[in-house]
């Protein structure tokens, strides 16, 4: 009889452990890769990416996604200006899952990089993740179609097995 108890608790142990290894891995966006998240021929998520960005993007990336002066070079306080967001700069370079996370949680949590200084805010509690996702998408949906075509290789890559 104690036997049997025995393996009920054990079994029991087991089955809530694995519960919670599935619960935290879904939960958590570190874990599994997001990509495809982009909707840039969706009318009706770009025009609210618009706005969204317009309101919360435009003051450090630009009207018109050219990034701050010098994007590339550390100011005296030991931060980059903000990129631009066009062809020129680097945001293309990226699959959409890590384009989420930094906007979500910042550059520092996003990459591991606990003493990483940045200016760029982080929008968890401040955009939902649809308006993430929208502004993101208008973004995206501002490049040129052969740019397009290569995030989306790049997307692709980001999904294949490693």
């Amino acid at each position: 009889m104690k036997q049997r108890i025995r393996h009920i608790v054990v079994a029991g142990a087991a089955a809530a452990a694995a519960i919670v290894g599935i619960v935290l891995v879904l939960a958590n966006p570190f874990v599994a890769p997001r990509v495809d998240l982009l909707r840039p021929n969706d009318k009706t998520v770009t025009a609210v990416g618009q706005r969204l960005y317009a309101e919360h993007c435009a003051a450090c990336h630009g009207a018109r996604l050219e990034g701050q002066a010098n994007w590339r070079e550390r100011g005296s306080d030991g931060r980059l200006p903000a990129p631009p967001h066009d062809a020129t700069g680097h945001t293309w370079h990226h699959a959409d899952d890590v384009l989420f996370r930094i906007v979500k949680s910042g550059v520092a949590r996003s990459a591991n990089l606990s003493a990483y200084a940045t200016s760029m805010p982080i929008y968890e509690g401040v955009l939902t993740d649809a308006e993430i996702v929208a502004v993101l998408s208008w973004i995206k949906a501002q490049w040129p179609t052969d740019i397009q075509a290569r995030h989306d290789e790049i997307n692709r890559h980001a999904q294949s097995p490693r």
